[in-house]
């Protein structure tokens, strides 16, 4: 069993048709490629991002920010979460809406966006009171794979790639993200998210002789195309993290 996984695209359509393009390279249908969530939310190319996951038809699980465009009024959405509205057109809307929050995949791939109870809570890693990120204990990162008998469990939200080998051998995968190599957030404590490069991420995940092997891919694209359509929208943070891969602006 060989596919691939892929996560927090941000209506970075760039960034993901560079993914899709180097996912078939290593011979992976589109049939065999999963979705984690947070697919349009940005000040970027929601509409065609939407246009073009739609098309795709992936196993897509719903992320916290796919559930604001949907569950939130307009006047009450982030700044740059209005920027996707603003590109979205019903159907897009109602894709959203049909999206579950976790499944199970082939039957031996456990998929949620970012824990298996909560769709805005960091399961790999967790915020300090002075902003810094840092793995989070291996007893809470244990203690949500709980009644989970899947081998292989992936989640995503936090931006960052990672893989974590549980005590009972199952192990859980982050395949960072596709659009947004670094964010800041304010939940729980005021911090920034920083991949320190620009390239697009995703991972490779294959099953031989019962045991998952995994592969974290980082993909080139015209990220200063993205970085200056977010600056061009009004968005210094979003720009700095597309062009950077760190955080040097407020949005």
């Amino acid at each position: 069993m060989r596919f691939a996984a892929i996560a927090d695209v941000h209506g970075n359509c760039l960034a993901l048709e560079a993914v899709l393009s180097d996912i078939a390279d290593k011979g992976i249908a589109p049939s065999d490629v999963v979705n984690l969530g947070d697919c349009l939310s940005g000040p970027l190319e929601a509409g065609r991002t939407a246009d073009l996951l739609v098309s795709l038809d992936l196993p897509t699980v719903r992320g916290n920010h796919d559930r604001y465009l949907v569950e939130h009024a307009v006047d009450a959405m982030h700044s740059w979460e209005a920027d996707s509205f603003a590109q979205l057109a019903p159907a897009h809307l109602e894709w959203l809406r049909s999206l579950p929050f976790s499944m199970v995949w082939r039957e031996e791939v456990y998929l949620c966006h970012a824990t298996p109870k909560d769709d805005n809570t960091y399961w790999l890693e967790t915020v300090t009171p002075d902003g810094h990120v840092v793995m989070r204990r291996a007893g809470e990162i244990e203690a949500w794979a709980q009644g989970i008998p899947q081998s292989l469990i992936l989640c995503g939200h936090t931006h960052l790639p990672r893989m974590v080998r549980l005590s009972d051998g199952r192990l859980i995968v982050n395949p960072g993200s596709v659009g947004g190599p670094a964010y800041q957030d304010d939940t729980p404590y005021p911090h920034k998210v920083e991949a320190g490069h620009v390239h697009a991420s995703y991972a490779i995940c294959e099953k031989l002789n019962g045991a998952w092997s995994v592969t974290f891919r980082q993909v080139p694209y015209d990220h200063m195309a993205m970085a200056d359509l977010a600056a061009r929208n009004g968005r210094a943070g979003w720009a700095s993290g597309l062009a950077t891969g760190f955080i040097d602006a407020e949005d």
